[in-house]
C-alpha cells in the first residue's frame, strides 16, 4: 500500500460544535462586520450574528424543533442564510440545504428524502416551495424576507437558546444533496466533527491575517464549497463576508473594488473571465492577495493568464460534498501551476488503479482514495452507496482520476466515469478543456464522448467561441492536433452560446451527452 502523507503539520481538532467553532472569537472582535449583503449593505457584526443565531434557535425550540427534526434551507446567499444554518446547528437540528433553482419536482424529493419538517426560503421561491410540500408534513413556509402568505422568519425568534447537548462526533448537522452523477441525488451526512475537522485542516493551507479580512462569497451557501469554505470557514478565521446572491462580473467586480476584497473565491469559469473578459480592467482590484479557484479542474495556463492581469496568485483546491469538503489544496508559497495543491492536515491519500485496485507510485494514474476526519459518516437511508463508495479501512473512492508527483501536489486528470474510450485508449476531457480554453477564439468549451460504432466514443467538443471571433471546426482540430497524441484528437465540434454547468461550475456532461 503506498500512502501519501500530508506535508503540513497535524492540527488539533476540538469535539465541539460547528457553531461554538464558528463563533469562537466573537468575544475578541464583537463589533467587526461579519457579514455585509453585498447588495444592500445590510451588515450583521460578530456580536449582531451570536444574537441572532442563538434567538432564532430559541424559536425554533419553542415550535418543537430540536433533535431528529431536519430543516429544509432554500435560498440565495444573503446574510440571513449563516444564521438559519447555525440556529438550527444550536436547536440540535439538522438542515438540509436545497438548490434554489430547484424544480418543485427536485425540492419535493429532497424534503421527502430528507424527512424535512419545516422549509426557509425567500419570497422568489415560495411558489415553488409551496408546490414542493404537498405530500409532505410541512404545512407552513417561513421566509427571510416576510413574504405575503407567509411566516417571516423575525416571527420566529424567542428567548437566546444556548446549544443543545449533542455528540459532534455523531450528530448528524447539515445534509447537502450530491449531484447524482450517477443516479437520484444522495443526501451527505455530515457531522459537526467533520465541519469543524475540515475548516482545522485548512489552517496551513489557508492562512488568513489576524487583523481581519473581507471575501466577497457568491459561491452558494447550499453547496459544500460555499457553505464550508466560505460562510464557515471565513467567519471561524474572522473573515468579514460580503455576500451576493448569483455571480454577475460587473457586480462582483464593483464589490471588489468598494469593500477592498482581499480573498476571492471562485470556480474555473470565473478565473477564466479574469483572465480574458475586457470589463476587468475598469476595476481596481489591488486589494486582492489570493484567488482561490476549485469545484472543477483549472487549466495551469489560465490560472498563470488571471494571475498576471489581476496581479496576485491564482491558486486551485481540491474536495467534494463527501469530504466537507477540502482534501486538498495550495498553501502559501506552494504554489504550483496546474496541480490542485497538497494533501491537507490529518489527511491520507492513495492513487489506486480502477482496474486491478493496486496503489501507483509517484506520477503514477489512477483513483484518488482519501481518508481523514472530513470524510462524511455516509449517504442517508442507501447503505449500498455508502458501502460502494468507503471501504472497510474508511478510504473514501473518490471517482476522479489522479496523479501525486514528487512534491506531493495532486493534479485531477478526469473522472473515473467521464474518461472517453478511443479506439480502447482513454482520452481525459478534462485535458482537452484546458488545452482549447487556451485558444485566442475560445471563451469556453465542454468536451464528452459520443457513441461510435466503430472507435466506441469520438471525442466531441462543445465550443463557445470568443466574442468577436468565427474560429472554425477545421482549426480548432488543427491547434489539439499540434499538442496531443493522436487518439485524443478532437473528432467532432459543435459551436454552442454557452456551456451548461450547475452551480458550483461543474461541467453537465449529461445535457451535453443528451443533446448529442
Amino acid at each position: 500500500m503506498i500512502i501519501h502523507h500530508s506535508p503540513l503539520p497535524s492540527v488539533d481538532i476540538p469535539v465541539v460544535p460547528i457553531t461554538d467553532y464558528v463563533l469562537r472569537r466573537t468575544s475578541v472582535h464583537p463589533d467587526r462586520a461579519a457579514l455585509i449583503d453585498g447588495t444592500s449593505g445590510r451588515t450583521y457584526s460578530f456580536a449582531e450574528l451570536s444574537d441572532a443565531i442563538h434567538r432564532l434557535a430559541g424559536g425554533l425550540a419553542a415550535r418543537g424543533f430540536g433533535p431528529g427534526k431536519t430543516l429544509a434551507l432554500m435560498a440565495p446567499n444573503v446574510p440571513e442564510y449563516a444564521i438559519v444554518f447555525h440556529a438550527v446547528a444550536v436547536a440540535g437540528g439538522t438542515v438540509t440545504t436545497i438548490n434554489p433553482t430547484y424544480g418543485a419536482h427536485e425540492v419535493a424529493f429532497q424534503l421527502k428524502d430528507a424527512g424535512a419538517s419545516e422549509i426557509v426560503t425567500i419570497g422568489m421561491f415560495v411558489d415553488v416551495a409551496r408546490a414542493a410540500i404537498e405530500g409532505t408534513p410541512i404545512s407552513e413556509i417561513i421566509t427571510i424576507d416576510g413574504a405575503d402568505g407567509t411566516t417571516p422568519l423575525s416571527a420566529v425568534t424567542a428567548e437566546p437558546l444556548q446549544q443543545v447537548a449533542i455528540d459532534p462526533m455523531d450528530h448528524v448537522v447539515v445534509l447537502p444533496y450530491s449531484s447524482g452523477t450517477t443516479g437520484l441525488p444522495k443526501g451527505v451526512m455530515l457531522t459537526h466533527h467533520n465541519l469543524v475537522a475540515n475548516i482545522c485542516q485548512c489552517d496551513h493551507a489557508i492562512v488568513y491575517e489576524p487583523d481581519g479580512e473581507v471575501a466577497l462569497a457568491f459561491l452558494p451557501f447550499f453547496h459544500i464549497y460555499g457553505m464550508q469554505v466560505l460562510m464557515n470557514g471565513l467567519l471561524a478565521n474572522g473573515v468579514t463576508v460580503v455576500t451576493l446572491p448569483r455571480f454577475d462580473l460587473e457586480q462582483a467586480l464593483g464589490l471588489v473594488q468598494q469593500h477592498r476584497i482581499t480573498r476571492l473565491f471562485a470556480v474555473p469559469p470565473v478565473v477564466l473571465a479574469l483572465a480574458k473578459h475586457p470589463m476587468v480592467e475598469q476595476y481596481d482590484l489591488s486589494s486582492l492577495t489570493q484567488v482561490f479557484s476549485g469545484a472543477a479542474p483549472l487549466g495551469a495556463e489560465i490560472a498563470l493568464e488571471a494571475a498576471g492581469r489581476i496581479g496576485c496568485e491564482v491558486v486551485q483546491g481540491y474536495g467534494m460534498t463527501e469530504l466537507s469538503p477540502v482534501s486538498h489544496t495550495t498553501p502559501p508559497g506552494m504554489f504550483k501551476p496546474g496541480t490542485s495543491g497538497v494533501t491537507v492536515s490529518n489527511t491520507e491519500s492513495r492513487i489506486v488503479d480502477p482496474d486491478t485496485g493496486e496503489d501507483q507510485p509517484v506520477d503514477g494514474r489512477g483513483e484518488l482514495w482519501v481518508r481523514g476526519p472530513q470524510v462524511m459518516k455516509g449517504y442517508l437511508n442507501n447503505l449500498d452507496a455508502t458501502a460502494a463508495t468507503i471501504d472497510a479501512d474508511g478510504w473514501l473512492h473518490t471517482g476522479d482520476v489522479a496523479v501525486i508527483d514528487a512534491d506531493g501536489h495532486m493534479t485531477i486528470v478526469d473522472r473515473v466515469k467521464e474518461l472517453i474510450k478511443f479506439k480502447g485508449f482513454q482520452v481525459p476531457p478534462a485535458e482537452l478543456e484546458a488545452l482549447l480554453v487556451t485558444h485566442p477564439s475560445v471563451i469556453d468549451v465542454a468536451v464528452i464522448g459520443v457513441p461510435d460504432d466503430e472507435a466506441g466514443e469520438l471525442p466531441k467538443a462543445f465550443i463557445v467561441p470568443a466574442p468577436g471571433t468565427s474560429p472554425s471546426a477545421e482549426e480548432l482540430q488543427a491547434f489539439v492536433a499540434e499538442h496531443v497524441a493522436t487518439y485524443k484528437q478532437i473528432r467532432l465540434v459543435e459551436f454552442v452560446e454557452s456551456i451548461p454547468k450547475s452551480a458550483s461550475g461543474k461541467i453537465l456532461r449529461r445535457m451535453l451527452r443528451d443533446q448529442g
